[in-house]
């Protein structure tokens, strides 16, 4: 039989955030949503029919003060925390000396304090409970470059991450809080539109010639927040691009 456990998903109103969160919420767990903004989590708690195990928080992931009002919420309804999926990340692929002091900032805040804040805020209360999932969406391309899709700035802030991933592990490792990540490729998702010509070349991005689904990244997800022996891993959910192009 399967204990409800209280799960915090950042960026949940949409896209992959919005898949994980409902197939949690589908287990019976308790999700505490985040986005930047109530409204676009209203529409989503409405789309998965307002259902009473999920708790909508909104505020900008990149300050400390929402990562520890998401716990602090999560904790007062439902007890504790169990899981955090860094969910929330914005992606910019152009040539580096195109990328604008804005685009920098926006990256650096969400990407980047989206993902330390709220990992700290999981790391002080996780270790006192003595367990707890943290698990961080990155992206397959900080594992291995690809000429064809100019992204320095997603490469140097996920791919940091990617590391930080096997640190916060064995940092977190004597309180057996089990810290991973999922790197997904090119996922169908509604950033990459419906162009037909633009989806073929996003298939071609990949050795299988294929666009992974939500529910790709989603059951990566599940497998490692279901185990019991896993951290310090980054699993690529990417249709082989993490093999090795160029």
């Amino acid at each position: 039989m399967h204990t409800a456990k209280t799960v915090i998903v950042t960026g949940a109103s949409s896209g992959l955030g919005f898949a994980i969160a409902k197939a949690y919420l589908e287990r019976g767990d308790n999700v505490v949503g985040n986005a930047r903004t109530l409204a676009r989590l209203q529409e989503a708690a409405a789309k998965l029919g307002n259902p009473a195990n999920l708790l909508l928080v909104e505020g900008d992931i990149a300050q400390p003060q929402t990562a520890r009002k998401l716990f602090d919420q999560a904790i007062e309804a439902f007890g504790k925390v169990d899981i955090l999926v860094n969910n929330a990340g914005i992606f910019i692929a152009k040539p580096v000396t195109d990328y604008t002091e804005a685009e920098v900032e926006a990256i650096v805040d969400t990407n980047l304090k989206g993902f330390f804040y709220p990992a700290q805020a999981a790391a002080r209360h996780m270790a006192k409970n003595g367990a707890g999932h943290i698990v961080n969406i990155t992206a397959s391309i900080a594992l291995q470059p690809n000429i064809k899709v100019p992204a320095l700035l997603p490469v140097l802030i996920k791919g940091g991450i990617n590391q930080a991933v096997r640190a916060l592990a064995l940092e977190l490792a004597p309180s057996q809080v089990q810290v991973n990540a999922v790197a997904p490729g090119i996922i169908d998702t509604p950033l990459h539109g419906d162009d037909s010509q633009a989806r073929e070349a996003l298939k071609a991005l990949a050795p299988t010639g294929q666009i992974g689904s939500p529910e790709d990244v989603v059951d990566a997800v599940l497998y490692l927040t279901d185990s019991t022996f896993v951290t310090g891993t980054v699993i690529a959910v990417d249709g082989g691009s993490a093999t090795g192009t160029w």
